[in-house]
């Protein structure tokens, strides 16, 4: 017989049940109930005073690179490292060589998944052949494949009668569009957000309008199509005040944010050095870390509801990619390992609840899937997703530990409090923390 766990005095949060309580939980044979079963089994007992139980973390939003970019990152390193982050379900995104825009191509990345994955991977397709933005892909032969939704993630679908098309062929389906809602054409050769922190580094700014236009534009395509368009990794204050128009209009939009648009700044981007500042190249991201009003008016969205989901956007990189001038840097931040504890930040500070930002993990972006997602919830599942996390924990950043091959954070060497503690997928333990362990009594927990 395997063992069991027992969850003493935890904490649990489930928002599809509605559940908020401290309870005992039982995990037999990749079960989870409140009551033991078995009690001739072998029983790893876990001290779970201060830790909350929820379900796995869903992250519709990263790229793990394969294939194509296997040295920043693969399926079975990202997936590991999502696992150390809660999550136990990805979206990877389609900007891969070869992007996945073929049946062919959302097949064999679904055939590498299912080998290497240690948690669920749904993958994204691409809108345009090539993510060129000039010939609509096969909506419909890549969903067959297995694509969840269609997006030409880095780049902004510019053609407004293709992405009309787009929406009302994935409308008949029921899968989203994912709206990189940038017009690329203001932003070229952009480092940072335009304003004060890039006038004083002397770097090519990237305007918020940018990112305002394209959420307009997106906005006033769903109302005409009455498909959903879902408008990734938001940053601004107006654009956050648009969805929310959109929302009380009852069209079908739904949005996503970062933890780090919402706990950093543009200031964040900047370090000291005895030459003068200089840009941070690993806070380098698109869309670009922005003003201290607009992570905060992107954190109200989200509290208040109307930005439906927590993301990663994790995007690795080397450190070679990364390395040389700003306008050489590569977009992007290595987010899986870090997202808990910075998104933890804002509940810590008082602008979020726990409920909420657990909502925001779980059942939020869950929904923007829609039945492409596997059950979210702790309960009558026949194989538990159980993340168990210590939202006091604190920590600190030291990328070399990452499980992912992307070493690139502006966090470096920051303390953050909150953790994952250990993960179970479809029944099975993929991931235990060495600070559970001393919480463990009558055996080790173990990864399966």
């Amino acid at each position: 017989m395997s063992d069991s766990i027992a969850l003493h005095e935890v904490r649990v949060i489930d928002p599809p049940s509605g559940t908020d309580e401290v309870c005992n939980l039982f995990i037999e044979d990749g079960v989870l109930s409140a009551v033991a079963h078995n009690e001739s089994q072998s029983c790893v007992h876990i001290d779970c005073r201060g830790l909350v139980a929820a379900p796995a973390f869903v992250d519709i939003h990263c790229h793990l690179r394969e294939p194509g970019f296997e040295e920043k990152e693969t399926i079975l390193s990202g997936t590991n490292a999502a696992a150390v982050g809660g999550f136990g379900t990805v979206c990877c995104m389609p900007n891969t060589h070869p992007p996945l825009d073929t049946p062919e191509r959302i097949r064999s990345l679904v055939e590498i998944a299912s080998r290497d994955a240690v948690v669920n991977v749904l993958p994204i397709a691409t809108v345009t052949v090539g993510r060129l933005g000039q010939e609509l892909a096969d909506i419909e032969a890549l969903a067959d494949a297995g694509a969840v939704g269609f997006s030409d993630d880095g780049d902004y679908v510019f053609d407004a009668c293709l992405m009309r098309d787009a929406l009302l062929r994935a409308g008949e389906l029921g899968l989203p569009v994912i709206d990189h809602a940038q017009d690329g054409r203001l932003v070229s050769g952009g480092v940072l957000t335009e304003g004060l922190v890039a006038m004083q580094l002397g770097l090519a700014g990237m305007p918020p309008e940018a990112e305002e236009l394209a959420v307009c534009r997106d906005i006033a395509l769903s109302r005409m199509t009455g498909a959903h368009v879902h408008i990734a990794h938001v940053t601004t204050a107006r654009a956050v005040e648009m969805i929310r128009r959109a929302k009380n209009e009852g069209l079908l939009v739904t949005a996503e944010a970062t933890p780090h648009h919402m706990t950093l700044t543009e200031e964040d981007a900047v370090t000291e050095a005895p030459s003068g500042l200089l840009f941070n190249n690993d806070a380098k991201v698109n869309p670009p870390l922005r003003t201290a009003v607009d992570a905060e008016a992107v954190t109200m969205g989200l509290a208040e509801g109307v930005i439906d989901a927590v993301v990663t956007d994790h995007a690795p990189h080397t450190r070679q990619d990364k390395s040389g001038s700003p306008g050489d840097a590569a977009f992007g931040i290595s987010g899986f390992e870090t997202a808990l504890g910075s998104a933890l930040a804002m509940f810590h500070r008082g602008a979020i609840s726990l409920e909420r930002l657990v909502h925001c993990l779980t059942v939020g972006p869950a929904g923007i899937l829609g039945a492409c997602c596997p059950d979210v919830g702790l309960f009558e599942k026949a194989a538990v997703d159980l993340v168990l996390f210590d939202p006091e924990l604190d920590w600190t950043v030291e990328s070399a530990r990452f499980l992912s091959k992307g070493r690139n954070t502006p966090l470096e060497g920051r303390s953050l409090r909150g953790k994952a503690l250990t993960l179970f997928v479809g029944g099975r333990c993929v991931y235990v923390d060495d600070t559970l362990l001393p919480r463990c009594s009558g055996g080790q927990m173990k990864v399966s």
